[in-house]
């Protein structure tokens, strides 16, 4: 089982306490979603491999190293996860991007899914799925196996804050899953929301409540 990685960086932790702040605006939170989605993205590529190369500098030749391997694909869980994807495509501009859309029964806690669009060639990448909250765990596992049934053999996770409730829940059914995060909360409360959290991530990016 992957240890989940726990962003401790300056700059991510700082904007993160904006995040959570209750009078930070629906335009501030959009940003911030994006600045620190472009932060973590830096982290969870640096493992990528790298091939070498020669080119021609104005000077002289030298022996450089470009990303080679498979490419990337980026998986947003909608619709929270769109708020993501500005921010790792200002990274790698060349990934494709997928959609699944799932919603949590209010009675069960259960994910439901109600859409899911794939890049065709899907199994021949590394994806990386966003949303920014990790709270049951439902969507992320459910997401997550949707994609596996596609033939997808490299998978990481990426959130913005995780409860534990979580993280066991995901790591139990994806062990194989990198998970990265910028925040591990408390716990979970009666409604299934992260404690202390920020609230609802979708409705503060769309300005929905």
């Amino acid at each position: 089982m992957n240890q989940p990685f726990i962003m401790d960086h300056p700059l991510i932790q700082h904007k993160l306490s904006l995040l959570r702040d209750k009078n930070t605006g629906a335009k501030e939170f959009r940003e911030l979603v994006s600045e620190i989605a472009m932060l973590m993205c830096y982290e969870a590529t640096r493992s990528l491999p790298l091939t070498e190369v020669e080119i021609e500098t104005p000077v002289s030749v030298a022996k450089a190293k470009v990303v080679s391997g498979k490419k990337l694909a980026f998986v947003p869980i909608l619709r929270a996860g769109i708020g993501m994807v500005d921010g790792v495509l200002r990274l790698v501009p060349a990934a494709k991007v997928g959609h699944i859309g799932l919603y949590r029964d209010p009675t069960s806690k259960m994910p439901i899914e109600y859409y899911c669009k794939l890049p065709t060639d899907v199994a021949m990448r590394d994806v990386i799925v966003l949303d920014p909250m990790l709270a049951t765990g439902g969507s992320a596992v459910d997401a997550i196996n949707k994609i596996k049934e596609q033939g997808v053999a490299n998978i990481k996770f990426m959130c913005i804050i995780a409860a534990p409730e979580g993280m066991e829940a995901l790591q139990k059914a994806h062990p194989d899953v990198e998970i990265y995060a910028a925040a591990l909360d408390e716990r979970l409360n009666e409604h299934a929301y992260i404690v202390p959290g920020l609230g609802d991530a979708g409705d503060r990016i769309f300005g929905t409540k």
